[in-house]
């Protein structure tokens, strides 16, 4: 995602602003966001090594919300954990439902990242116009060169993650639009992907981040409404 803020480092900036618990919060959902992907080669070796679990503890722990941290060290091979990515996320399947004519019914992935796929009640189009509205309103932008539609987990992490470094920088009025934001867009798809992921075996690294992101966005509600996060616009 783009903003009108200068592109922040990889790992070694996330720890700048923990100094505030909106910055602490911040981290967290900008770490989230690069965890809750395919890994690369860098970050791959960030997460064998503990560097991630660290930084997670570090960030959560000033975060001011008492929620227990992510297991993110992994011990399989990049491969392993990139292939786990693409079946649970980005490959669909196909299968031969009549023998007989060879019939076959193609199936998306067994766990949307797409918000709009846990709203049954609302269409695909007002979901995304909601979120571009939002993106727009504070200066974000979905990058051109990305496939991924507004409504996708990791763009909605990284706004999040955004929104928390607004608050702790320049803009403390900023609390009521995340909480505005929680409620209509974050924690829908966070509460779809865990619950999905919940019913997949073999979940590994996705299935500690789903659970860690569900606990932690429901106490981030809980504290931002419980301080009047929502009593402005």
């Amino acid at each position: 995602m783009a903003t009108d803020e200068p592109r922040r480092p990889d790992l070694t900036a996330l720890s700048d602003e923990i100094t505030t618990d909106a910055g602490a919060r911040g981290g967290v959902y900008a770490l989230a966001a690069k965890a809750f992907d395919q890994p690369g080669e860098s970050f791959y070796r960030d997460l064998e090594t503990g560097r991630v679990d660290d930084l997670f503890a570090t960030l959560v722990d000033r975060s001011g919300l008492d929620v227990r941290p992510p297991e993110t060290t992994v011990e399989e091979d990049r491969e392993t954990v990139a292939a786990r990515f693409n079946d649970l996320f980005t490959v669909g399947y196909s299968e031969v439902v009549d023998g007989t004519d060879g019939t076959v019914e193609s199936h998306g992935p067994p766990v949307s990242l797409y918000e709009s796929d846990y709203r049954a009640e609302v269409s695909w189009n007002d979901v995304n116009l909601d979120l571009a509205r939002a993106y727009e309103y504070f200066g974000c932008q979905v990058d051109r060169g990305t496939r991924r539609n507004h409504d996708h987990f990791h763009l909605q992490l990284e706004f999040m993650g955004y929104l928390c470094r607004r608050e702790a920088a320049v803009d403390p009025e900023v609390a009521a639009a995340r909480l505005d934001f929680h409620d209509r867009h974050l924690r829908v798809v966070t509460e779809g992907i865990a619950e999905a992921l919940g019913d997949e075996p073999g979940t590994g690294l996705y299935g500690r981040l789903a659970e860690f992101l569900d606990r932690f966005t429901a106490a981030d509600v809980e504290d931002l409404a419980a301080r009047g996060g929502g009593e402005s616009a």
